[in-house]
């Protein structure tokens, strides 16, 4: 072998090696920003099974400043605006359990499958309502975003007078 190729194959043996040591770190800092996130996911599971109308205060930790929350009823974007409309969902209600089913993670991003449970003073006789729903979360080192999917006519049409019947009629039609 000549000792430009000699120079070839070292060159090209450090090159992999380099590139094997670059894997190496970006490998580690991909695990590092993954159990970051599944911190603030369990983080967020558990404000979520003590939220109520007198800690709101506590989305600060899990959302950032900037956040930007959607239902089915509202799309509000920043930490006061999100905490004031949650502040207005919980002035009635008596009691709130979410129980999270699934959680699904990946780099940056989290889809969480739950039931909630609440009673409001003003819908069903005050009686416990049921909802299934998902949410989707865009994580980085706080909650940038927020979507709930959930079904708005079995957590409060369905439980309105005259309203809740209509609802439940066109549903029975509709699975027909």
């Amino acid at each position: 072998m000549t000792a430009s190729a000699e120079q070839l194959n070292t060159d090209m043996s450090s090159l992999g090696e380099a590139q094997a040591g670059n894997r190496s770190l970006q490998d580690k800092a991909l695990q590092a920003q993954l159990l970051q996130e599944k911190a603030l996911i369990d983080s967020f599971i558990i404000l979520y099974q003590q939220l109520n109308k007198d800690n709101l205060h506590l989305l600060g930790q899990v959302y950032s400043d900037d956040i930007e929350f959607s239902d089915p009823l509202h799309h509000v974007s920043g930490l006061p605006a999100l905490t004031n409309y949650f502040a207005n969902l919980y002035q009635n209600v008596a009691s709130i359990d979410f129980d999270i089913h699934q959680v699904i993670h990946q780099q940056g991003a989290a889809s969480l499958k739950w039931t909630m449970v609440f009673s409001h003073s003003k819908l069903n006789a005050g009686a416990d309502i049921t909802v299934n729903g998902v949410s989707i979360l865009g994580l980085n080192s706080k909650i940038y975003q927020h979507q709930d999917f959930f079904d708005l006519g079995t957590m409060l049409y369905e439980h309105i007078p005259l309203v809740g019947s209509l609802v439940k009629l066109v549903k029975a039609k509709a699975s027909q």
